[in-house]
């Protein structure tokens, strides 16, 4: 049974490293949370907010209702700041700042931006230019809608690497996963504040010792990059 690895633990709640390619909620095998509640004989765990499939990173479970509420009206607040990694092979139509738009439904489980902007999704994004026909990118989303970040970067023309729903198929599928990471986190519970960031661990592109200097001398304090 694959192992998760803990990055934190106190009384109310468990911060783990997902690793990418593993399914949140269980299908065909085991997913994320049944795999941690028997790894940690827990009878239940309360996912505070989920990681897509292809998503490696930082997740946060509760471990009782009360603190899952309380994180609840936390995030609902946005009061949980979340930080994440992308590479994308293609240029972007912009080199940094903000995404924003409505987003809907499109075909096969798919979301696109809809020409509206009543309430929107909000990205916010930096880059900085990698390897030969790679770009880095650090994104921090101030709402959390299904395919939020994909759907952003390939907007600006820079779909995520490895990214079968939403970057060119063939070229996706290529790859030895999507390089998408939930990279830091930040936030306020109970009067003390907690700062977690865990670099990918997973995928040559974010192994590549560039890519690696980009986050380890600038990004390693990635709030202090989106101050307002």
């Amino acid at each position: 049974m694959q192992t998760i690895e803990l990055i934190y633990e106190n009384e109310d709640f468990v911060l783990v490293d997902k690793p990418a390619g593993l399914n949140f909620h269980s299908e065909d095998a085991a997913g994320l949370v049944v795999l941690l509640k028997d790894q940690l004989q827990y009878d239940e765990l309360y996912p505070l907010h989920r990681l897509d499939k292809m998503t490696s990173g930082l997740v946060l479970f509760g471990k009782s209702k009360e603190s899952a509420q309380l994180f609840g009206k936390m995030f609902e607040s946005r009061k949980v700041e979340k930080y994440y990694l992308a590479i994308s092979l293609r240029k972007p139509k912009k080199k940094q700042g903000w995404i924003k738009g409505d987003m809907k439904s499109a075909r096969r489980g798919s979301w696109m931006f809809a020409k509206t902007n009543d309430n929107p999704a909000i990205t916010q994004f930096h880059s900085m230019a990698l390897r030969e026909g790679e770009r880095a990118y650090l994104v921090k989303p101030h709402t959390g809608r299904t395919h939020q970040i994909r759907v952003a970067l390939k907007s600006i023309g820079a779909p995520i690497a490895g990214d079968e729903r939403y970057a060119q198929s063939d070229e996706a599928k290529k790859e030895m996963r999507g390089y998408l990471h939930a990279y830091a986190l930040r936030f306020e519970y109970k009067g003390e504040t907690y700062c977690f960031i865990q670099v990918p661990k997973e995928g040559e592109r974010f192994l590549s010792g560039t890519f690696r200097a980009i986050v380890q001398e600038e990004w390693h304090s990635p709030w202090e990059l989106f101050k307002k």
